[in-house]
């Protein structure tokens, strides 16, 4: 489970740095801008508040 937690928070991690990315430069990719094109600034960072919970709860759990 903390292998997967570490996982999506790393997928959540590079999908708001490639949306904000693409926003303020337009290179890139990424789902966020395909998905919600108009709110891709507050869906990033979303995501990447979302990444850095995923990583502490990563943590918080036990095993290896």
């Amino acid at each position: 489970m903390k292998r997967l937690l570490e996982i999506l928070g790393f997928l959540a991690l590079v999908q708001g740095v490639l949306g904000l990315v693409q926003r303020f430069t337009g290179w890139g990719g990424g789902l966020v801008h395909r998905f919600l094109g108009d709110h891709q600034i507050f869906a990033s960072v979303v995501l990447i508040v979302l990444a850095f919970a995923l990583f502490a709860a990563a943590e918080s759990r036990k095993g290896p």
